[in-house]
């Protein structure tokens, strides 16, 4: 298991999730932002059935730094409830990994 993690959210439109992706890389929260345009979700809201075209964003960056993170993307996002899921990335490339290191905001104390 490493201290990676993806985290997940997505956005209403291009606009907002290049916004949002940007200014995660600028302050280092995120090692890289992939944009997926144009996907269909299907979801429950407010007591009805949904559906809208949003953009995707796969966030990848490093479990310590979910809180600022997820707080960033709060204040950015246009969502009453903007999705924030975090998995873990069990293992990768040594060179991502380390890539990611090096693109990351320092660890707290650490290196």
């Amino acid at each position: 298991m490493t201290d990676k993690i993806v985290v997940f959210t997505t956005c209403g439109s291009a606009g907002e999730a290049a916004r949002i992706a940007r200014a995660l890389v600028e302050s280092r929260l995120a090692a890289c932002v992939a944009v997926t345009p144009k996907v269909r979700s299907v979801y429950h809201w407010r007591g009805a059935l949904e559906e809208s075209t949003e953009w995707a964003l796969t966030i990848k960056t490093r479990r310590d730094l979910f809180a600022p993170l997820s707080e960033q993307i709060r204040r950015l996002h246009s969502y009453e409830t903007p999705e924030l899921l975090a998995l873990p990335v069990v293992d990768g490339s040594a060179d991502y990994l380390r890539w990611m290191d090096e693109s990351l905001e320092p660890v707290a104390g650490g290196a």
